[in-house]
């Protein structure tokens, strides 16, 4: 995470809103902020990455694939994962983007995952990062209360034993990507003087109709891939939704009948960071986790993207 923190308060000095208004619509009390202009999307991934690679003590040599999950690249042309690749010295690894928003490190995971259950790659690093600082109009009070800046990584491995990624439900549909977009600097619409003007390279989004979408899009593909896994709301362990909204995370939860000491939450100290909310929720409450617990990861996001992933702990490389 970026060491610069963003108060409700520091807000208030900015735009017309006020830390009780904020917290609760949100549930959010600050947020960090990437506050060096010369640091990037790639910076805090491979910050991340090399945290990892400390903790699972892996040679960076075996690391042979990475996946970047990020809506916030650090150019359009060159993909932040082979900038990762360099600044982490993954020297035998190759890397690719993969942008589905706040969605993103989901879909990420199963394409990691994917490669892994192929036999042709035994180790692969998924990375869930963004600095939506970058792309956050700090005088629209409706969005910049609520995106943050951070990165969270994982590294997939193969086992023979029967934990890891069992399933996952995905969907997507474009008739919502006029709800939550960033409408210039895509080849639809490039950057330009009028663009900046108008400022149409920031996020927008119609918050009602996110709110409502995101929580029957969670709710939904959760409950079908319970159902088709034959888990009930008792065999589940923990919860991990995106980050979003702490209103949408509680709705989801009850909707499930999932009590909330089972919801992991850490949206009051980060805000938002799109793809980087799940990876650093398994992050910060790994020590939660035993082997053998029943996680359900679900994100809603832009696009519309949204699904939810089915995921047995097991434990911690040695």
């Amino acid at each position: 995470m970026p060491e610069t923190i963003l108060t409700n308060h520091d807000l208030e000095k900015m735009v017309d809103t006020n830390n009780d208004w904020i917290i609760s619509r949100t549930g959010i009390h600050e947020r960090r902020i990437l506050n060096d202009a010369s640091l990037a999307t790639s910076d805090l991934a491979t910050m991340a990455v090399k945290r990892l690679l400390e903790d699972s003590k892996i040679d960076p040599d075996d690391i042979e694939c990475v996946i970047v999950a990020t809506a916030t690249p650090d150019y359009i042309m060159v993909s932040t994962a082979s900038i990762v690749c360099e600044k982490a010295g993954l020297k035998n690894a190759w890397g690719v983007d993969s942008n589905a928003a706040c969605s993103g490190f989901l879909y990420a995971l199963t394409l990691g995952a994917s490669l892994i259950e192929s036999n042709r790659y035994k180790n692969v690093i998924v990375i869930g990062a963004d600095v939506n600082s970058s792309i956050v109009n700090y005088a629209d009070r409706n969005t910049c209360i609520l995106f943050g800046d951070g990165a969270g990584a994982v590294l997939l491995e193969q086992t023979e034993n029967e934990v890891g990624l069992v399933d996952n439900v995905f969907r997507t549909d474009g008739v919502g990507k006029e709800h939550l977009i960033v409408t210039a600097g895509g080849s639809l619409n490039p950057s330009s003087a009028e663009t900046l003007d108008q400022k149409l390279n920031y996020i927008s989004q119609n918050g009602r109709i996110v709110f409502k979408a995101a929580i029957e899009g969670m709710t939904q593909t959760c409950t079908e891939i319970m159902d088709r896994n034959d888990l009930s709301t008792s065999d589940i362990n923990w919860l991990i939704p995106h980050q979003a909204n702490l209103r949408i995370i509680h709705a989801v939860g009850d909707k499930l009948g999932i009590s909330q000491d089972k919801v992991k939450v850490n949206i009051q100290r980060y805000g938002n960071t799109t793809a980087a909310t799940i990876p650093l929720c398994l992050w910060e409450f790994k020590e939660d986790f035993k082997e053998n617990d029943n996680i359900l990861l679900t994100a809603f996001g832009a696009g519309f993207s949204w699904g939810a992933t089915y995921l047995i702990w097991g434990k911690l490389r040695s």
